[in-house]
């Protein structure tokens, strides 16, 4: 039976909320990003986030596909707002080319340890073997977003005379690439810091980081020593404490983990 108000009229339905479809898709964004850092990727179902918005199962997958979609949508935010978090750097006419990148290794260094506990849920579910996949497209996008920063600052430096190097472009790739070479080391490292071994796991990763940093300054032109890819070991130890802080059960990276990522050859990374 029908209810009335006091006046004797049917109240009236509640108005559906029309959103434009640039700000639905965030608001679904930032539900799930939530979601998933509240119970863990794994634990999050697409129904979750449904409930969550308010919308219906269609007006969700007017936006994704599915939750592996989710996931890489929140994955090149982050790409972009690391770029956001280095404009002042890369706009300041006072450094040279050297100074510009280095600062903006140093302040992608601050920002993931801003975001670390997102950052966290979202690489504790992509650095799981059956998500391999799924990686590869995150690491693709974020990819993307980040190349043309990067050659944009090798470019200025090589018309200030400061790089030595025929393809700006190329030299991006390959600092973007060497990172690749290190995932399964980081992912030992990471997982040595989640019991606790904070220094030992920064002993692993710092060798090869000094080495990359060698190899940038060969492919740029730079004497040893001008890229400062690591920073200090105490800046590198502060990241995996940052880390290890916001280990959670359903977002360890457990021995038998490693192990699997160690037999496929792949894994992730954070350090870039």
């Amino acid at each position: 039976m029908e209810a009335f108000n006091e006046r004797g009229a049917a109240p009236r339905a509640k108005p559906r909320v029309v959103k434009a479809a640039a700000l639905r898709r965030l608001e679904l964004t930032d539900l799930a990003q939530r979601l998933f850092l509240e119970r863990g990727y794994e634990r999050t179902t697409v129904n979750d986030v449904i409930e969550a918005a308010g919308v219906s199962k269609g007006a969700f997958y007017h936006h994704f596909r599915a939750k592996e979609d989710l996931l890489e949508a929140i994955a090149e935010r982050f790409a972009r707002q690391s770029l956001a978090s280095v404009g002042e750097v890369r706009a300041d006419p006072v450094l040279n080319a050297v100074q510009r990148l280095n600062g903006m290794l140093t302040r992608m260094r601050a920002w993931k340890r801003e975001t670390m506990p997102e950052l966290r849920a979202m690489f504790s579910a992509l650095v799981r073997p059956e998500n391999a996949v799924l990686y590869y497209r995150i690491v693709g996008a974020v990819f993307a977003a980040i190349a043309p920063a990067l050659t944009e600052v090798i470019e200025e430096g090589r018309r200030e005379g400061v790089f030595d190097v025929a393809d700006p472009a190329l030299a991006a790739e390959a600092m973007i690439s060497l990172s690749e070479g290190r995932r399964r080391l980081t992912v030992e490292a990471m997982a040595l810091a989640d019991r606790g071994d904070v220094k030992g796991a920064a002993g692993m990763l710092a060798p090869r980081l000094r080495a990359e940093g060698a190899m940038l300054d060969r492919i740029l032109g730079l004497p040893q020593g001008s890229i400062a890819l690591m920073g200090s070991e105490a800046d590198l130890e502060a990241l995996l404490a940052d880390w290890s802080r916001g280990q959670r059960a359903d977002q360890s990276l457990d021995e038998d983990v490693v192990g699997d990522l160690r037999e496929r050859g792949w894994a992730g990374d954070f350090q870039t």
